[in-house]
Formats: structure tokens, sequence, C-alpha cells
């Protein structure tokens, strides 16, 4: 099975027994204080110092500066943090996840190793929380898909999309006929293409489609532009007016649309439809010949469409460290990652059935056959260097002429070990970084205009009265460094105090 079926069919698949869980237990108390704090939200100029933050049953209920009688009265009913020294911030954003799936194992896989795809579930959620991710969007599933991930004890606050894929094209390609047609609910068919056996082609237009999406409770449409890679090329990719009206019908339904795009005539595509966000980086610029890495007019003018247009652009630069990480000889052996998978898991990978993905990939270069991994290791990562020169020199461009970059990640990119969750944030950070993206933007990224994006700014984003309080206590400012996000002090999730020692992996609970 290629790499993006597991995806597609574990996030359209019905509910196939492998996630297990209770609903999360009711743990937040009815009134939190946080005291001397320094308030950093996305909102305000400059922070707010000696703050005191009043939660009650879930929300902010009021932010004043230090002390008042009102306060003292109420101080004996409830649970108070002192705040001295730190800074509380939204919780972060992660607007690109695909969260059917376990990183590097199929479905398969999962059932002959129910104990180890159970503690590895089991944990999932709690990563992300552990590196500040307290909300967490889904970009291709199900209602059904969500309810399983959502009945585990404990979860970040998720939301998905519905993948409006081009029937026959990317990511259906992956999954045998028939079958691809009864796990994608939410197909287009173009006029003129007749419809499979069975299928009727008035419910899989874009209005009809997004009718649907927004009945089972999606908040954003996914669509695709992606002619193909590794054993797939040629696909077909959906006609102008076909993406127009989806994007129409999107926005009568108060739905934004993004685009899985990372080629520049897949991203002019997307500037000339007037989708809402691109979802990935610019990476693979088409008709620019190795080793051009800078940007060129052609690519100058497509970043020019997205900033003109206001398009969110998320970089996912990420997302090519997740198969270039499969052939590093030291990847496994990274102590971080004992903090976000259970040591099964980790061991499993090491297994030669835990590396199928790796010999996936390997078999598109027959000379690494038979080779010293280590030796391998550095002409293999090679092959990725331009793709990713391209993309930090593009996100740069962005970054510097102010456009509205989105924090997101594509965890797992595909079924790679190699984007382990909540830590694969960290390293989008880092990446980010390296790509002139300064704190302040990634903080911005991350938090409010993530919220505005995804039209969930009347809830989370900022540290405000009558938002939801998804919120972070740190010990550095986060618009200065992202080592902030190194050294997380308490996860707050509506209201809930979570401890970062007690989500972190191979604890005992």
């Amino acid at each position: 099975m290629d790499s993006k079926s597991v995806r597609w069919l574990l996030a359209t698949l019905p509910a196939y027994g492998l996630l297990l869980g209770h609903p999360a237990a009711a743990q937040s108390v009815d009134e939190l204080r946080i005291e001397h704090v320094t308030i950093v939200s996305p909102e305000r100029s400059t922070p707010l110092r000696d703050a005191e933050v009043v939660v009650r049953k879930g929300r902010i209920a009021a932010i004043s500066r230090g002390r008042g009688g009102q306060r003292s009265a109420l101080r004996s009913t409830a649970n108070t943090i002192d705040g001295k020294g730190l800074y509380l911030t939204p919780g972060l954003i992660d607007s690109h996840v695909h969260l059917g799936e376990i990183p590097g194992m199929n479905g398969a896989q999962e059932a002959q190793h129910p104990d180890i795809a159970r503690a590895a579930r089991e944990q999932i959620p709690r990563s992300f929380l552990l590196h500040g991710f307290t909300t967490l969007v889904d970009l291709v599933s199900t209602p059904e898909a969500m309810a399983r991930w959502k009945a585990h004890e404990l979860v970040p606050d998720t939301y998905f999309c519905g993948g409006a894929a081009l029937m026959d094209g990317y990511p259906m390609n992956w999954t045998p006929k028939p079958a691809r047609y009864q796990v994608a609910p939410y197909m287009l068919i173009e006029p003129g293409t007749a419809a499979p056996a069975g299928i009727d082609p008035t419910m899989h237009t874009p209005a009809a489609v997004v009718t649907r999406m927004k009945a089972d409770g999606a908040i954003c449409v996914k669509t695709f532009f992606e002619r193909g890679f590794g054993s797939a090329h040629n696909l077909p990719v959906p006609q102008v007016a076909t993406i127009r009206e989806l994007v129409r019908a999107a926005h009568a339904a108060g739905l934004p649309v993004l685009i899985h795009a990372n080629s520049s005539d897949a991203q002019a595509f997307a500037v000339e439809t007037g989708v809402d966000i691109i979802a990935h980086g610019l990476w693979n610029w088409r008709d620019t010949p190795p080793p051009t890495t800078e940007i060129t007019p052609a690519v100058k003018k497509i970043l020019d469409g997205v900033l003109a247009g206001n398009i969110g652009w998320q970089p996912t630069i990420q997302v090519l460290y997740g198969e270039r990480d499969l052939f590093s000889t030291s990847f496994l052996a990274d102590p971080r990652l004992t903090q976000v998978l259970p040591a099964s898991l980790i061991e499993w990978y090491r297994t030669p059935e835990g590396q199928w993905f790796h010999d996936t990939l390997a078999e598109a270069y027959p000379k690494a056959k038979g080779q010293d991994p280590k030796a391998l290791e550095a002409p293999l990562s090679e092959i990725d260097a331009v793709p990713l020169e391209r993309v930090e020199h593009a996100t740069s461009y962005l970054a510097t002429h102010g456009a509205r970059l989105l924090f997101g990640t594509d965890t797992p990119s595909a079924p790679t070990y190699a984007n382990p969750p909540g830590l694969n944030g960290w390293l989008e950070m880092q990446r980010l970084v390296a790509a002139n993206v300064t704190p302040a933007q990634i903080f911005q990224a991350a938090t409010l205009s993530n919220a505005r994006a995804l039209h969930l700014d009347g809830d989370i984003g900022t540290v405000s009265v009558g938002k939801k309080a998804n919120l972070l206590l740190l010990r550095a400012d986060p618009t200065q460094t992202v080592q902030a996000y190194g050294d997380i002090v308490k996860v707050i999730l509506g209201g809930r105090v979570l401890e970062p020692q007690g989500l972190a992996a191979n604890q005992a609970r």
C-alpha cells in the first residue's frame, strides 16, 4: 500500500475498533485564579504586567492589574497559581494535523500489535498538549473519526475539515477502486465526468459537498491540487471553475477553504481560484531546474499573489524532514522521543517491520540497497537540500513582506515516525526561525492568526475576557524566543490545569 493510502483510509473509514478510551472526566475547578502574572497576548502591543486572571467554568471571567477587595473576597473559593516571574499566553493552535493514524504504523500493523497501538493512541493527544497545543484542526476527517479521537480521556480541543478531493485525483488515487468511492463522502465529480456505479453525481457537486460538510460539523473545506509524486504521476487536478464554485459555496456557508498545494503551478492555481489558505509551503518549483534556490521572477509572482490576496500560508517545512529523517541513524535515539511516544512504539520502529516506510522510500534509490546506513545518511539527505532551501527562501520572502502566516505542521505528513506528535510542532518552530520568521510572527501565527483564519477567534486565540481558558504558563516571553515553549510550566485546557510531567509518555498513571 502506498504512503498516502493509510491516511485517506483511516480518515474516512467507519469505526474500526482500535481506538479505545473514555470520555474526559470533568476535573476542571469552578474557579481558578492566576496572580502576579505577565500576560502576553497577540492583540496587545505590549505585555500586561502584574496581572490577575480569573477563570470561571472554563472561561476567562476577569483580567485586572494588582489586587482588589472583590478579588480577596473570592480567594477562599478559588484555586490560585502564583504567576510571579511567569508569562501567560494563549494555548497554541496547530491548524494542520491528521489524527486518524499512528505515525509510522499502518492499519494492518495496528491490528497485529494492539497493545502497542493502544498505548500510542492514548499518548498522542497528551503529546500535543505537552508541547502546548491546546487546539488542533484535522484537515481531512469525518464526524466518525472525530468521535473516535475525542473518546480518549484527555484531548486538545479538536475540529475538522472535510476533504473535497477530485474523483480519482489526489489523495483518492492511493486507495484501490472501487473502495475509494465508498470512503470519500465529500468527493467532487466535475460536469462531464461519468460517476462510478451507484454514486449520484448530484451529491458530489461543490454545493452539495459543502452542504454535507456543514451538516456534519466541519469548520472548513480542504481541497487538493496535486499532479502526483512517487509511483503516481499525471493525476487529474480540478478545473478553475470547480474550485471557484467550491469557494463560493463554502463562503456562503461560513467555511474557509484550504488547498493542498506545494508546487508552483498549484500555488498559482490557489491564487487564481481565491482560496483562503494554502496548506503547504512552496518547495516544488516546476520548470526551475536545480540547483536554483533563490527566488526567481516566476516564484516571486506567485508569492506576490499570495500577499495581494492576503491568503493564509502554512510553511509546513517539517514535512520534508519527516521523510529525510527516516534515513537518519540517530533519529530514534533522540531522547525527546521518549517524552512523546511510548517506549514500546519506539522499540517497534527499530524492528524490520517498523522500518517498512523507510524501506518503501529506499526503493526509489536502487544504489542504496545493501549499503551501510551511516554512509548513506549524508548523500540521501542531500536529495532534499534543494526543496528545503526553496521552501525556506519562499517562507522568508513572505515573512519579510508581511504575509498572513499560519502555523501548521501536517503531523504526520505521511506514514513516517519522523513527524512525532507535539514534538513535530516544536521542530517546525526551529525550521521557521531558520527561515527568518521572527518569534513574534510564530506566536501570532500559532494563536490569533490561526483562530481568525478558521473562524475560531470568538473562543480562542487571545487572553481575553469571555474566551475559553486554553492557556500556557511559560518562563519566557514567546514573542522574544521560541525557546519559551521548551519550558512550559503549566498547560491549562478549558480551565483544567495540567502538569507537563503528567502529560509525558512513559509515566506511571
